[in-house]
């Protein structure tokens, strides 16, 4: 079958039954995962906008997706929007992931989730949060992004917001590599500002955005907060500031009660 990134029909329902068991496995026992919040998990369109940890390789991933799938069961048309150089330059990774919901980031294909009855997670920082130095490990980064709010906006969808603690400690990244990636013309040919060094395992020296490595086990923590609902007149940047806020406060709740 011809490889599509913005197919919505490759979802494979029976993979996610079979791969939710040790995804939860995974999330219990190496990462030891706590989650507060399950409440706010409608089952009506929404998106839930995550920050992002620790690169390709980031373990908020299958801690965040396992925690929806069993709030909201694998028949939900749950999608996440996986980053273009995941989808196109890596397309094996791409098939993989098509599998278990994801679909290229875009606002078409985040809408037509949405016009569908879909729900979807987007991690809005990209790059700039999942690369971010690890003195910045407690810090939400997502940019000037805005597109997730317009595309709430326009669906009357609310957002989700869902903070992950501890997930960047799954390597130590010496450097965004803002630099080399501008070097290397990385924003020009794949869609990625940050070219990361980082100190991980098995490597020792991790280079670069594609590079997998084995998380190490620092404890996690989910929060699911409650929706945010923008209305159509709502200046976007406005919207943006009030998610990153929010979630910038339950970050640094957790990161202190992890600390007393």
């Amino acid at each position: 079958m011809v490889f599509d990134p913005d197919a919505l029909d490759r979802r494979d329902v029976r993979l996610i039954r079979a791969l939710l068991p040790l995804f939860e496995l995974y999330a219990r026992r190496y990462v030891r995962l706590r989650v507060d919040g399950l409440e706010h998990v409608p089952s009506t369109p929404a998106i839930f906008a995550a920050n992002h940890n620790g690169g390709i390789a980031g373990p908020d991933l299958p801690c965040t997706l396992s925690t929806l799938w069993r709030a909201r069961g694998a028949d939900a048309p749950l999608y996440a929007l996986a980053h273009d150089f995941a989808m196109r330059q890596l397309t094996p990774l791409g098939r993989v992931l098509q599998r278990l919901g994801a679909v290229r980031a875009s606002p078409e294909n985040a809408r037509r989730v949405l016009d569908a009855g879909g729900q979807v997670l987007v991690y809005p920082g990209g790059d700039l949060d999942a690369y971010r130095h690890s003195r910045d490990r407690d810090r939400v980064m997502l940019g000037e992004r805005t597109g997730f709010v317009r595309i709430a906006q326009d669906a009357r969808a609310p957002i989700i917001p869902v903070v992950a603690y501890g997930a960047h400690r799954s390597a130590w990244i010496l450097s965004d590599g803002r630099g080399l990636a501008r070097a290397l013309h990385l924003p020009r040919w794949g869609r990625l500002a940050r070219f990361p060094i980082a100190i991980a395992l098995p490597w020792g020296v991790g280079l670069g955005p594609w590079t997998p490595y084995l998380p190490l086990p620092f404890p996690i923590r989910l929060r699911i907060l409650p929706p945010i609902a923008p209305a159509a007149a709502d200046d976007p940047t406005v919207v943006l500031e009030v998610v990153r806020s929010r979630m910038q406060a339950a970050l640094d709740g957790m990161a202190a009660e992890a600390r007393a």
